[in-house]
């Protein structure tokens, strides 16, 4: 099946487009990520597994600059060990993610301790029903309580233009599953960049290195503390 990257389509780009224009902010001292990066991840550190789509695959990012690598980057410097799997696949939709959810899970050589899942906006992208959506993200969410993983889900909403209709059924359902599984959740996981063109790159969908860290900030604490309780350290 032909797959395609979360791209700047129309409905994403008045997504963009409704945010107000921020004012310009300065990108991370590039002293502070080596820092980061500099921080071993101890042999024994519990997996995150992050499985999404190109906003965790780090699309059109050097290697290094995508979210799994910052984050754990970010965890080990607060004094969070953690080892971050990136499982992010361009273009995946949530059928597509289901359908190869079991083998990537299989083939983890450790079992991991928490799962990031991220997953939905090509589903958007595409005018999918969100009924189609909704059931593949519960099976997802169902694979991973089958095997006692504990999951926060990184959510997406619907553009505009999409109409209220579409919205009404789309935005709800991370919320809703989240609230089922027992899941953590990051209502929107492009909060922190949406709207502001010196986080996004030239697609104004997908956030460039500095757009990365701000959301890694924005999520860090969270992960970290659902990290904790899935570990009991």
């Amino acid at each position: 099946m032909r797959r395609f990257a979360l791209v700047a389509a129309p409905v994403l780009a008045v997504l963009a487009g409704c945010s107000p224009e921020r004012t310009p902010e300065p990108a991370a001292s590039a002293s502070a990520s080596a820092e980061q990066a500099a921080v071993p991840v101890p042999a024994d550190a519990p997996v995150i597994l992050a499985f999404g789509d190109s906003l965790y695959a780090g699309y059109q990012l050097n290697p290094g600059e995508g979210y799994p690598p910052r984050l754990e980057a970010a965890l080990n410097a607060a004094g969070v060990p953690a080892r971050v799997v990136n499982a992010g696949v361009s273009g995946d939709t949530t059928a597509a993610a289901l359908q190869r959810l079991k083998f990537t899970l299989d083939g983890q050589p450790v079992k991991p301790s928490l799962a990031l899942v991220g997953l939905g906006g090509n589903d958007m992208l595409r005018g999918l029903p969100p009924a189609e959506t909704r059931a593949n993200l519960d099976a997802i969410l169902t694979e991973f309580d089958t095997r006692g993983i504990p999951v926060v889900l990184t959510g997406m909403l619907a553009a505009p233009n999409l109409g209220a209709d579409y919205q009404k059924q789309f935005n709800p359902i991370w919320p809703d599953l989240a609230k089922k599984h027992k899941a953590g959740l990051v209502p929107f996981f492009l909060a922190p960049v949406i709207g502001n063109k010196t986080l996004m790159l030239e697609d104004n969908v997908h956030p460039n290195a500095q757009g990365v860290d701000k959301i890694v900030a924005a999520t860090e604490e969270q992960v970290a503390q659902a990290l904790k309780a899935a570990t009991g350290k």
